[in-house]
């Protein structure tokens, strides 16, 4: 995902000069400026992938974390939290084993997930992957323009509700802000690479520890002043919701959390950006562990301590559904991070997306112009931008149709749930284990191969549940609901 433009360079580079690298780079695994498969050196660090494992994951999920901890109350749910970051990190570090087909040190680089799937389970199994990691990037492109308009309303609402002394309910329409939100992603989308997108990265880390921070610290502050720490041992009563609904809410709520965790996608992206030695494999569990660690001790905090601010009113978005509207430039500062944040994750997230449909229109139709010209602008004071017409094409299509969407479907908690258990058990659990076996060639029926399919297994009946739930949320959410005139 990220060095596909700079890989085309160095491929170049090796070609040209073929003699001397082959001789200089092959014998040691590495020259030094060019690592053992001809691209230039790598310069990643334990913290360099950290800091991008956080900012995959620390994204709009710790916002509905509240809500799960008050569906599932104070023994189940961080007992559950600590369950997926278990799960995340030992799966991860199964899934970093495979990053190298055969010898851990000098075996052959797969450099996305799909390589790695492709290298060590082959055929169908790839195409299968495939669907199931693009449409689950498909579907985060939707859920980001969902919670980014909802912050922008949510900003607007605590102005109107503020100059309004509260008298004014400040109903509004969403598809406005999601229209704005769909034009930004547009006109970003044109970025051609992901290796042009660092800043956009590095902006949004900072954004989203920025409206976390604020979440926890007004929890705190609300814990403070009604001095008492609500919320009960099973969560949210029988009563305030029935006995189906509690059920329902208790699995979707399992969705939640694992959508809160869900990078995996990502995570061999970010391995091959690590310089090596040591092995990339040995700094990736480093740099899994520290960003797990992180990660989970700030859920913990969000989740628990929304959780303790609401008791069972907790809401599905702990900064939009806040049920206080001072200090409001503070709730403002927050939601303006969030979608600050989500114009980057978004692109992120989409840029992988956008690459494999254009890779393959170009395999298919190696002649069209259409595709393949790139048009020179000159733009005064910046480089030549090359503009593509197929790229242009296809991104804003593909931003529209995302849009379109988000107008229709505007319920983000089940949607982030739905997503969430879609994701969970075929991309963080299933692959890597299966890749793992087969990489280490562990015996069918030994003690190992039992644990990881058990492992699996249990995996697998949490996601059917996470998504069952999500899926009887949206359905109840549509009895209520008039497309394109969703209002707050």
């Amino acid at each position: 995902m990220g060095n596909d433009g700079a890989g085309r360079n160095h491929l170049q580079l090796h070609n040209n000069q073929v003699f001397d690298l082959s001789i200089d780079v092959l014998p040691q695994g590495g020259s030094k400026c060019y690592d053992d498969d001809g691209r230039l050196k790598r310069s990643g660090t334990v913290w360099t992938a950290s800091a991008h494992i956080i900012t995959a994951v620390i994204g709009s999920g710790v916002l509905s974390l509240a809500w799960a901890t008050a569906q599932l109350g104070w023994v189940a749910g961080p007992i559950v939290m600590l369950m997926f970051s278990f799960v995340t990190y030992y799966t991860s570090t199964l899934l970093a084993a495979c990053y190298r087909s055969g010898d851990p040190v000098h075996g052959k680089r797969n450099y996305t997930y799909m390589d790695a799937v492709r290298s060590n389970l082959g055929g169908f199994k790839v195409k299968i992957c495939g669907w199931v990691q693009y449409l689950n990037l498909f579907g985060v492109a939707i859920g980001y323009t969902i919670a980014s308009s909802i912050s922008m309303m949510a900003i607007k609402r605590s102005n109107c509700f503020h100059s309004s002394g509260g008298k004014n309910p400040c109903h509004m329409n969403s598809n406005p802000y999601m229209i704005a939100f769909g034009v930004v992603e547009i006109i970003f989308s044109q970025i051609p690479d992901f290796d042009q997108l660092w800043w956009l990265s590095i902006l949004a880390a900072v954004m989203s520890f920025t409206y976390s921070t604020i979440g926890l610290g007004l929890g705190i502050a609300k814990v403070a002043e009604t001095g008492k720490i609500r919320g009960s041992m099973t969560g949210i009563s029988v009563g305030t919701v029935t006995q189906t609904q509690k059920i329902w809410r208790s699995f979707q709520a399992l969705g939640d959390m694992a959508f809160a965790y869900s990078y995996s996608l990502i995570l061999i992206e970010i391995q091959d950006t690590l310089r090596a030695p040591p092995a990339e494999s040995k700094t990736m569990k480093k740099a899994t562990l520290i960003s797990v660690g992180v990660t989970t001790l700030f859920y913990m905090l969000c989740g628990c301590m929304g959780y303790a601010a609401f008791g069972d009113l907790s809401p599905g978005n702990l900064l939009t559904g806040f049920g206080f509207y001072n200090p409001f430039w503070l709730l403002d500062i927050a939601n303006a991070a969030i979608v600050i944040h989500l114009v980057g994750a978004y692109q992120v997230y989409c840029q992988p997306l956008f690459a494999f449909v254009e890779k393959t229109a170009a395999e298919k139709f190696p002649d069209s112009e259409f595709i393949s010209k790139d048009i020179k602008i000159l733009i005064p004071g910046f480089r030549p931008y090359n503009l593509n017409l197929f790229r242009l094409v296809w991104r804003t299509v593909f931003v529209i149709i995302t849009t379109l969407i988000s107008m229709l479907l505007p319920f983000f908690n089940d949607i982030v749930g739905l997503l969430g258990a879609l994701g969970f058990w075929p991309l963080t659990v299933y692959f890597p284990v299966e890749m793992y076996i087969s990489q280490k060639k562990i015996p069918k029926w030994s003690t190992r191969w039992l644990c990881l399919q058990i492992l699996s297994i249990a995996c697998l009946i949490i996601t059917i549940a996470a998504a069952a739930g999500s899926i009887a949320g949206v359905i109840l959410d549509l009895k209520s609901f008039k497309p394109f005139s969703t209002a707050y």
